[in-house]
């Protein structure tokens, strides 16, 4: 099939289908001006870990869609997975009945997940899941007594997500602005962005990780102690935090934040709507880095972005409340737990045993990380961060320094050039400034050594012409 017959019967060409999409299509966080004249790119078709333009190019996907697409494009599997039980079910809600997709799905997190987190709650998304889980935390310290217990706690340039109650609790002012006032009593405290730590808070040289990983979990127990531990619900923090870069923990940090939060009766929710099914190779980031949340907020990856479904996953201990006698929780999501989203869940779960993706990434992230690496002998190149298959690397004006661009410089640079300039040379992935400038890169967990050389490549002849518009 050419990639002209995936275009619909309506559009007797790309162009005709981008100018509908122009003057129809709201696309998400899009500057629309961008469009007014110039074509709105247009994907058609996806195959392993590339996809296709209207026009027959060939982009490697950098960013698996968008943190998604963990098994690659064009499963078939997956695909028959989704006919098949749209055929036997197509919908039923979790509102008081169940279907047999949406249980064995749970079953089987429940084993995946670590501890005694065994309670099931599904979303169609991460914003959901979020908003889920602090819900949860508030419907839950009332029914044990501490009905004071309601504020949520987050870092720094954290992305949580956009419904209301998640957008409060993301820690990204630039896209919280419009939507002000947002719900009050959200707090934040410092990410573990090593590469910029304050002076002082990772030792004389600026590079003890552990000793920075104290400091930032202390701050933790400070902001606690502000609010006053009776008003505090819970911390809601990613294992790598994306806004900003790819934070990974640093050594020590979450066993100290778990120390932190069982002293002052606060939940720990590990938001793994990016970091969860594979990305930074085990099923859930908590495992991978030895602490135990009170919930795992979940998403994207589940399905590998075939259909949408998220979660979140309880412990036991929080849901023992609503057990007994006429206690509920009183939220829902009318596509949660969809018939289809959990039937191609399992199927990609299936595919994650067969071919041992969290074991690939594990395998394969060293490698990965060489070739980026390499990349740090460019002067635009300040640090390149991260875990598994999911890399941040800092753009510099000054590498001796440490000096990052300014707003004006960031803009010129980014939007005007790098993102651009990117996907022209093959390369799908993200070039943000959502904190100092950054170009992201998660790509499916299928990808291998020939894959990470063909994003060096990319990325070293883009951020070698950069370095002359700086």
């Amino acid at each position: 099939m050419s990639d002209d017959d995936h275009l619909t019967s309506t559009y007797a060409n790309a162009d005709d289908l981008s100018a509908a999409a122009r003057d129809h299509l709201w696309m998400h966080f899009t500057r629309l001006s961008a469009y007014a004249n110039a074509p709105v790119p247009m994907i058609v078709r996806g195959e392993g870990p590339y996809v296709f333009d209207a026009n027959g190019k060939r982009y490697l996907d950098g960013l698996a869609g968008l943190f998604v697409v963990q098994a690659g494009h064009g499963r078939h599997e997956l695909a028959d997975a989704a006919a098949k039980q749209a055929s036997e079910l197509a919908y039923f809600p979790l509102w008081s009945y169940a279907h047999p997709k949406a249980v064995e799905l749970a079953d089987r997190l429940a084993d995946l997940t670590p501890g005694d987190l065994n309670r099931v709650f599904f979303t169609t998304g991460g914003s959901e899941a979020v908003e889920s889980a602090w819900k949860l935390a508030r419907s839950y310290f009332k029914r044990v007594g501490k009905p004071t217990k309601y504020k949520a706690i987050s870092r720094d340039i954290a992305y949580h997500g956009t419904s209301m109650g998640a957008l409060s609790i993301t820690g990204l002012p630039s896209i919280k602005a419009d939507f002000e006032p947002l719900v009050p009593s959200t707090v934040r405290v410092p990410n573990t962005n090593l590469y910029r730590a304050p002076r002082g808070t990772a030792g004389s040289d600026g590079t003890d990780a552990q000793a920075f990983g104290l400091w930032a979990a202390d701050r933790i127990a400070e902001a606690i102690e502000f609010e006053g531990p009776d008003t505090v619900a819970a911390v809601f923090l990613e294992p790598v935090q994306n806004s900003g870069g790819c934070f990974p923990p640093p050594p020590g940090y979450f066993q100290r934040v778990r120390e932190i939060c069982d002293t002052y009766d606060v939940l720990l929710v590990s938001d793994e709507v990016i970091c969860a099914f594979g990305r930074i190779g085990e099923y859930f980031g908590a495992t991978r880095y030895g602490y135990q949340p009170d919930i795992i907020t979940c998403a994207k990856g589940m399905t590998s972005g075939y259909v949408p479904l998220g979660a979140m996953i309880a412990s036991d201990r929080l849901a023992e409340p609503f057990l007994h006698e006429q206690n509920w929780f009183a939220h829902g999501v009318t596509f949660g737990g969809h018939p289809v989203a959990s039937a191609v869940a399992l199927a990609n779960l299936d595919i994650f045993a067969r071919e041992d993706l969290t074991g690939h990434v594990r395998n394969n992230e060293g490698v990965f990380r060489t070739y980026l690496e390499r990349l740090l002998d460019l002067p635009i190149v300040g640090d390149v961060r991260g875990d598994g298959y999911f890399y941040g690397i800092e753009l510099v004006k000054d590498k001796a320094t440490k000096e990052t661009f300014d707003d004006d410089e960031s803009e010129r640079l980014l939007r005007g050039f790098l993102s651009k300039a990117l996907f022209d040379a093959g390369l799908y992935c993200r070039a943000d400034d959502r904190g100092d400038p950054v170009i992201q890169l998660a790509p499916p967990l299928i990808c291998d050594e020939t894959h990470f050389a063909e994003i060096e490549r990319i990325l070293r002849a883009v951020l070698t012409e950069a370095w002359s518009h700086v």
